[in-house]
């Protein structure tokens, strides 16, 4: 029953079906008391030196090979996005292979999104987010309320990978401490 309850939340609490939410996060509200010792981290042990990954170019834009949870997936680098965001779909698959959880709904937050539209979304928090060699631990994320929406990193967790360098010629990203 409770992963009814995950999966209704998921798709409840985002009242914006067409947009991408890949804008900033205004303000956040309902955020449990046991998130607030989770903070972002680098796993600094797996990521000395640099870091080369080869991107997708896929449709005018450049997707990145990302492990979220253990689960790979391809992102959108997008620089104009201001957190990671994810669509139901996304969510709703990591929530079945168990990599997400009710303890990971962190609640609810307002998004501006590329159009200016002001819209709420949801806020999780991702236990990993791994790109190359490189670990993130405790990173909040949006879900989005749209099935078809973009799987986008944004800058709060591409920030967090340090210095990062694109070589549009070999489409490859280097990240570098």
């Amino acid at each position: 029953m409770r992963y009814l309850l995950l999966i209704i939340v998921l798709f409840s609490l985002n009242s914006c079906s067409g947009c991408s939410k890949s804008g900033n996060r205004l303000r956040s509200f309902n955020e449990r008391s046991q998130s607030a010792g989770k903070t972002e981290s680098l796993d600094r042990k797996e990521n000395k030196g640099k870091t080369i990954v080869k991107m997708l170019k896929n449709s005018g834009v450049y997707e990145i090979p990302t492990e979220i949870n253990g689960i790979p997936m391809y992102f959108i680098f997008d620089t104009g996005a201001g957190v990671i965001s994810m669509s139901n779909t996304e969510a709703g698959f990591l929530f079945k292979q168990g990599k997400l959880t009710e303890e990971d709904i962190i609640g609810t937050a307002d998004f501006i999104d590329a159009n200016g539209d002001i819209s709420a979304g949801t806020i999780i928090m991702l236990k990993t987010v791994k790109i190359g060699d490189r670990v993130l631990n405790n990173v909040e994320a949006s879900v989005v309320d749209n099935l078809n929406a973009p799987l986008l990193m944004g800058q709060s967790a591409l920030e967090k990978f340090g210095k990062i360098s694109i070589d549009y010629n070999k489409s490859e990203i280097e990240f570098s401490n």
